[in-house]
Order: structure tokens, then sequence, then C-alpha cells
């Protein structure tokens, strides 16, 4: 399996969010390889997302959802939780980005149970706070470059088919409730 390349990332940040579903997540620290399947995901733009971090413009904690495709924008959120995303947007938008939202792990079990203290497989990183906490991803991860094998980055993986997803609400908004952005998918990815 490849690293998705920077081109994955430079189209319309709703289209990445699906793609990305079936894709491979992986993080290295401390000597291991941890990595799970993406399930879950969340699409934010810009000025026509009333929920996004960056419809008020530029700031000092969104700044890299205006930089470049492919790069990692990690924030704090509820004083105690990080959440991940992957920088996406097409040329008609400035900015934007694709919450990660669930993955199923694949490698590192152990790692990740010690991490969230659970062995409940199901619970481990079915959220975008209990997948950053499983994989020890936090702030010094903000703008890591996705495309290339480090740290963290996304490989390709299973191929989703439009039939294996389900589009719904976002989850925890009270802006754009009507944008249909969330999506999961239906596929057994334990194959």
């Amino acid at each position: 399996m490849k690293v998705l390349g920077r081109s994955f990332y430079n189209r319309d940040t709703v289209d990445v969010a699906k793609d990305l579903l079936g894709k491979i997540l992986v993080r290295k620290i401390n000597g291991y390889t941890i990595s799970g399947v993406i399930v879950e995901t969340e699409a934010y733009r810009y000025r026509d997302d009333p929920a996004s971090h960056t419809y008020g413009g530029l700031t000092g904690r969104n700044k890299a959802m205006f930089g470049p495709v492919g790069c990692a924008y990690v924030y704090f959120t509820y004083g105690m939780h990080y959440c991940v995303n992957a920088v996406a947007k097409s040329q008609d938008f400035e900015a934007g980005a694709v919450l990660l939202r669930s993955i199923v792990p694949r490698q590192g079990l152990d790692f990740m149970s010690r991490q969230r203290k659970t062995d409940n497989v199901s619970n481990l990183t079915n959220g975008p706070a209990k997948l950053t906490q499983a994989l020890m991803i936090t702030k010094k991860e903000y703008g890591a470059d996705l495309t290339k094998k480090s740290s963290l980055y996304i490989m390709d993986g299973f191929e989703i088919k439009p039939s294996e997803i389900l589009a719904g609400p976002r989850v925890g908004i009270k802006k754009a409730t009507d944008k249909m952005w969330n999506f999961k998918t239906t596929r057994n990815v334990f194959d």
C-alpha cells in the first residue's frame, strides 16, 4: 500500500471526506507502529460552512486549514480533547479539512488499549477524541505532512463503493446542520 499523495487532498473537501473512508491512518511513535482503517469522517469547508473553524476567517488556531493540502490540522476542544483533521480543499475554497472521527484498529492494539485504559475494542477509537488519545496525537502533530511516511500519515486501503457510504448530519454542531457531511462506511473492514 502506498501513502496518499498531495493531489488526493487537492479536491473538494466533501469528496475527500468520502474517499478517506477505507484508507489507513498510520501513527509511528516510541518505536511502535499503530494503524487503523478510517470508517467515519466529516467535511468542513470555508465561507459556505458556518460550522467550520474557518468561517470567521484566518486565526492562529485554524491557519493549517488555509495551508497546504495533505497536512494535519489538530485542535484542542472542550479543554481536554484533541481532534485530528486532514487539510483538503479544491481551488474553489481558501480553506477546508476533513475531521477523522473513527477508525477500526488494525495494528498496535496493545498500545491503543494502554493509552485509552480499556480492552473494549469497540470503544477504543470510535470517536475523534478517543482516536487521538489511542494514537497519542497532540498539538505536536499540528501541520504534520500526511503525504510522507513520518510520525503520522495516511495510506491507501480498502476501496469503498458509493453504495457502502452513509451520509448524515455532522455530530455536535449547532450551525449548518442541514449539510449531510458526516460519512460512515457500511463495509466490513475487518477483512
